[in-house]
């Protein structure tokens, strides 16, 4: 379903930019009805194997859903909290995500993400994180 496309995902958290981590996978892009998804398998690399990851692209927020051996659904707009249950094959890991930006320049040949939230693990203190991620058909 859909066309074909590179989906580039980095990550990295403020004051720790020697653990960023970058995935490029191919996958699917497609739009159904007023929204873009970007569907790609993860990998070893990502410590995910298994797992479907969707990003689900709307104007202003976007969804990232995963289904597999890691399931969760995290959701980011811009001033908005958003608690969610990461399952690992390790356990499950309460999430909250407070997002502070969100700048979506996405079209039907794919586009570029710019996400900066809040992450926090139950009880820790939440590190400031930018994910960026970039689609291009092929």
């Amino acid at each position: 379903m859909g066309i074909k496309a590179i989906i580039s995902v980095s990550s990295m958290q403020k004051d720790n930019e020697n653990d960023a981590i970058e995935i490029v996978s191919q996958g699917n892009f497609y739009k159904k009805e007023n929204c873009y998804y970007a569907v790609y398998e993860e990998t070893e690399l990502s410590g995910m194997d298994g797992t479907i990851t969707t990003i689900k692209i709307k104007p202003d927020e976007l969804s990232l859903i995963r289904k597999g051996t890691t399931e969760a659904r995290v959701n980011f707009k811009e001033n908005i909290k958003d608690i969610s249950m990461y399952n690992t094959p390790y356990g499950t890991l309460e999430l909250l995500v407070q997002t502070k930006k969100v700048s979506i320049d996405v079209n039907d040949n794919g586009g570029k993400i710019e996400v900066n939230y809040d992450m926090g693990l139950a009880g820790q203190k939440p590190l400031n994180t930018s994910l960026n991620i970039d689609i291009r058909t092929i």
